[in-house]
């Protein structure tokens, strides 16, 4: 019973302070999917280099602004099936980054596509510092 009275109270200081809308009070916000991504990697994420990881080509012929635009504060498009695609920085789409699960699952789908492998925790740390660092 204390767990569910702290974790009340917990969302509802997120929804006051608006770190957080009760659509995504279970889950987490894109602040601490950030620090969970420097924390594992021992070092803070940068958005200089989450920006040039995010609009390089890496060998392939897309990169993660191929479809996500860039910036990526507009709506993308799939680059091969033309699927249109949220916004992918948090300050223009509320509900980017707010589920790990899908946060992990497209992370690990999308590095491949771009990277040819798994992106490693740092590099996710520096496109989301990078993703974090475009405002309206």
């Amino acid at each position: 019973m204390t767990h569910s009275i702290a974790s009340l109270c917990a969302v509802i200081a997120a929804c006051v302070l608006g770190t957080t809308s009760p659509a995504q009070a279970g889950d987490t916000s894109p602040t601490q999917q950030l620090e969970r991504w420097s924390a594992q990697a021992g070092t803070p994420g940068q958005a200089a280099r989450g920006q040039q990881l995010f609009n390089t080509r890496h060998g392939g012929e897309w990169s993660c602004s191929s479809c996500h635009n860039s910036p990526p504060t507009t709506r993308g498009q799939h680059a091969s099936t033309g699927k249109p695609i949220a916004p992918l920085a948090p300050a223009f789409n509320r509900e980017a980054f707010t589920d790990t699960a899908k946060v992990d699952k497209w992370f690990r789908r999308n590095c491949k596509d771009v990277l040819s492998r798994e992106c490693t925790t740092g590099e996710k740390a520096d496109v989301l510092a990078y993703l974090l660092s475009l405002k309206p």
